[in-house]
């Protein structure tokens, strides 16, 4: 018997509209091709074209700095200045980034005074006419890839801070960062680094799992951002000035294991690469569980859900202690309907996961996700009694499982005399 899905809670505010999914194509020749990088324990897609498609159709992923959609930027607030859109930010943040600036080129190799000439250049006033005329093209006449900006703007191009630049102490939001060509006065001095943080904002990964970030495979893209910078002294209050940004924020987008697989195996548009080396499947899944101890239950969960029309995402989860959050359609159009707890059982429902609820605690479990609108659901991935550790090793072990989904309602007495009254 399958649990009861309920209606959806659709959102007061919709935002955008929705984009059908990723197909599922067996024909190679119509086949999308997307690129990720498996870096420690993270999978993360580095190209901007790959990371909106990938979330837009079936909103798989997060950006790294943000909290869902990758549209991270320098600054959240924009003013129309002498015609043109530009971000505004305060004094004290525009001093902030040139400090990360001075870390980051002291540690490519610039000697002090090479840093200070370029913070200089960064941090005197531009004219408008300079900013017109930079704000249409990058160097040697290459159109800029500039972000979308509200009308008539001029959003800072992609100038990338990336892994291994010694920028604290934000090291641990890893935007990948390459600082503008022309303000280096050494151009060699420009070179990536295979190591440095975590470009993930969780805790420090297992530093033995052996997995090389290697080099960054977006280009750069050349030519300065522009911001308005508000003075907060007391001699100027809110005096504007525009200058070059130092850095601009982008941001990649993360992926859960359960979501890259399911993009490779179920999707087949992913390829997930390791040393700059692609994984086949069986590599990938094997990979997954070493990482995991519980990624084929949680994998067979996800897919599971998929194939039902709901939106898993991690994200949420962890703040009410489930594993998935499920969402119709997406996050940006309704509530999310159900807090998903993964179990793995046998024939007979005996548990071998890696928790183990009491009633008390499965209790307090029920009532937080009541307390927040949404319903608590157990999803009992059954594994057969023959089933080995061999067949565990491939995917291929995923057609013997069977999931079971039970809905677990509170039962408050109050309500239920109210009912019995009303009969």
């Amino acid at each position: 018997m399958q649990a009861e899905f309920r209606a959806p809670r659709r959102r007061a505010r919709v935002q955008e509209e929705y984009e059908a999914p990723l197909p599922v194509s067996r024909d190679p020749e119509e086949r999308s091709y997307y690129r990720a990088q498996l870096i420690h324990q993270h999978v993360l897609v580095c190209h901007p074209d790959h990371i909106q498609k990938i979330h837009n159709q079936g909103y798989f992923g997060k950006g790294i700095l943000s909290r869902a959609r990758p549209d991270h930027s320098i600054s959240d607030q924009w003013e129309q200045h002498e015609g043109l859109f530009l971000p505004v930010i305060s004094q004290a943040r525009y001093e902030e980034l040139l400090r990360w600036v001075s870390s980051a080129l002291s540690a490519q190799g610039l000697d002090e005074e090479a840093v200070s000439q370029t913070l200089l250049r960064l941090s005197q006033p531009v004219e408008m006419e300079e900013v017109r005329r930079e704000g249409g093209g990058g160097e040697d006449g290459e159109e800029e890839e500039e972000g979308p900006g509200p009308e008539g703007g001029v959003c800072p191009p992609t100038v990338k801070l990336r892994r291994g630049s010694g920028v604290e102490p934000e090291a641990k939001r890893s935007c990948r960062l390459d600082l503008n060509p022309e303000h280096h006065p050494d151009p060699s001095s420009d070179q990536d680094s295979d190591s440095g943080p975590d470009p993930d904002p969780d805790p420090d990964p297992d530093p033995d799992t052996d997995s090389d970030p290697g080099p960054d495979p977006d280009p750069v893209t050349p030519g300065p951002g522009f911001v308005l910078v508000v003075s907060d002294s007391e001699v100027c209050v809110g005096h504007r000035e525009v200058r070059r940004s130092p850095l601009a924020l982008t941001e990649d987008l993360q992926l859960s294991l359960e979501e890259a697989f399911f993009l490779v195996y179920s999707l087949g548009c992913l390829s997930v690469y390791l040393h700059q080396e692609p994984l086949s499947i069986i590599q990938l899944w094997r990979k997954f569980r070493s990482l995991r101890p519980d990624f084929v239950s949680s994998f067979a969960a996800y897919q599971h859900c998929r194939s039902r029309g709901w939106v898993p995402k991690e994200g949420g989860g962890a703040k009410y202690g489930v594993d998935f959050m499920l969402y119709r359609k997406g996050p940006p159009f309704y509530h999310a309907s159900y807090s998903v707890v993964v179990e793995r059982v046998d024939g007979a429902f005996r548990g071998s996961g890696l928790r183990r609820f009491s009633w008390r605690s499965l209790a307090a479990l029920s009532r937080i996700t009541s307390n927040v609108s949404k319903e608590l659901m157990m999803c009992y991935i059954i594994y057969p009694a023959d089933l080995s550790e061999a067949e565990l090793d491939s995917p291929v072990c995923l057609s013997r499982l069977k999931v079971q989904e039970v809905i677990v309602s509170r039962w408050v007495s109050s309500r239920e005399r109210a009912e019995q009254d009303d009969m």
